[in-house]
């Protein structure tokens, strides 16, 4: 297989959809729901409806997206399933989107798909690689993952998607049940240990790389960590003095986590990112990671400072 070179061109150009095809022959009928149906955490089946949100989702994360159809390719759903099956093992590294063009053709003619099976692999909002078409092995699909987690990995992009939770609501007056994992970094958060917090959640960090709620929680205990004792109006004149001291910056970045102010420690994070340059370049990112990881992958602000981090770097 030939490795798929990572890139961001220019963005999907959604303006077809909703409008009519002059002069195109009459959809084909839906087919029969198959193996191209999504039904796992992280995987999602395509409609006109909710394409837009998961375009979105991709700000976080990559979506594969896989074309598919019953009538034209026997056989693609199958291929769709497989490629759902891979982001279930990558859990949360990818969102595989499922489209059958049978169901939802405006979405394969907006999108000027030219055959089916093929799969596209976008991240915000853009194309990552060149189209994909045809069938891949498990093997080479695998392969493929693996080359673009590395090449995303290494360009700071470390956002994992939530998983589609299938359980049901809480009863109303029912206490949510507390994952038993994090109860001792739980418990030691809310006795005042704080790197008895750090110590468990990296356990749980060290036995599962995608635990995202782990990785969060150790994020935000080592801000706690670095934070304690520290004066905030001795920080702030420390910072004021040496605009580009890397470590009296990302203290008053962490403090104003603490308090509150996250859209200023993003801030101020990426203009340090933006004046700095080599290995003071790459500490200034990776603490920004570290506190992007802490607020969440899915929450806004942290869509707006990658987007912000981006422009910084390039």
């Amino acid at each position: 297989m030939t490795q798929q070179p990572f890139s961001r061109p220019g963005a999907i150009d959604l303006s077809g959809l909703g409008q009519p095809a002059p002069q195109q022959p009459a959809p084909r009928p839906a087919a029969p729901a198959g193996g191209g149906a999504a039904s796992g955490s992280y995987s999602v089946t395509i409609t006109q409806e909710n394409f837009q949100q998961v375009l979105q989702e991709s700000m976080t994360a990559p979506v594969v997206i896989v074309f598919h159809s019953a009538q034209q390719a026997p056989g693609s759903e199958q291929y769709a399933a497989d490629v759902a099956a891979e982001a279930e093992r990558q859990e949360g590294r990818l969102l595989a989107a499922l489209v059958d063009v049978d169901a939802q053709p405006e979405i394969a003619q907006a999108m000027q798909i030219p055959q089916v099976p093929l799969m596209m692999v976008v991240l915000d909002g853009r194309p990552a690689t060149q189209p994909i078409p045809g069938a891949l092995s498990g093997e080479e699909l695998s392969t493929l993952f693996a080359q673009l987690a590395q090449q995303l990995t290494a360009q700071g992009v470390t956002g994992r998607h939530q998983p589609r939770s299938s359980a049901a609501p809480v009863a109303e007056g029912e206490e949510e049940a507390v994952d038993p994992r994090y109860a001792p970094a739980q418990d030691a958060l809310a006795s005042g240990d704080i790197d008895g917090a750090v110590a468990e959640y990296q356990k749980l960090v060290d036995a599962n790389p995608a635990d995202v709620e782990a990785a969060g929680g150790l994020a935000i205990a080592k801000v706690m960590q670095r934070t304690q004792g520290v004066d905030l109006n001795e920080a702030r004149a420390a910072a004021a003095a040496s605009p580009d001291d890397v470590d009296a910056q990302t203290m008053v970045a962490d403090l104003d986590m603490l308090g509150g102010h996250v859209e200023d420690a993003f801030t101020r994070l990426v203009n340090l990112v933006a004046r700095t340059s080599d290995k003071d370049r790459d500490k200034a990112r990776d603490h920004l990671l570290a506190l992007f990881a802490a607020v969440g992958n899915d929450d806004p602000r942290v869509l707006a400072g990658r987007r912000n981090l981006a422009s910084a770097l390039f």
